[in-house]
């Protein structure tokens, strides 16, 4: 089977409910991942819009999740804590999720997140990076990718 990423909050494609977004409780969403390939040391996860007015928008980013985990619980980091994850530093200058606030009338706008299944056990990258240091420093040891993608507009 081909690695996987899903959500029990939101179907693929459609729209992040309001609990997910800065309009609501700015929790994250429940992921949940299956068939890592062999190999796999860690998990990177980042969430983006590419949709945002200023061009590609960071969200969230998560690394050095442990080969054991399945999933990400609802509002890790915040209420879930997740043992020796680290979390990279999103555009709006903090380091944890912080979800969809489009603006108003932009239209819809989609939010990838996407999980990173390494070849290593941690990243060369500095507690608090900033999400593109993340993505630098996963580069050339990515085994396999999963996306889902969810909707939001205001």
């Amino acid at each position: 089977m081909a690695f996987q990423l899903r959500s029990p909050a939101f179907e693929a494609g459609q729209r992040l409910p309001a609990k997910y977004t800065l309009d609501g409780e700015n929790l994250s969403p429940p992921l949940e991942w299956r068939d890592a390939p062999e190999g796999t040391k860690s998990f990177v996860l980042v969430a983006e819009d590419p949709d945002a007015p200023s061009g590609l928008f960071k969200h969230w980013a998560i690394y050095d999740i442990g080969p054991e985990r399945g999933g990400l619980p609802e509002g890790t980091g915040r209420e879930a804590k997740v043992d020796h994850a680290r979390f990279g530093m999103n555009d709006f200058g903090h380091a944890q999720y912080d979800g969809p606030r489009p603006p108003t009338g932009h239209g819809t706008h989609h939010y990838h997140f996407r999980l990173w299944a390494l070849d290593v056990d941690t990243l060369p990258a500095a507690d608090k990076a900033p999400v593109d240091e993340i993505k630098k420093a996963a580069k050339g040891h990515v085994l396999a990718e999963a996306e889902i993608v969810g909707t939001y507009s205001r």
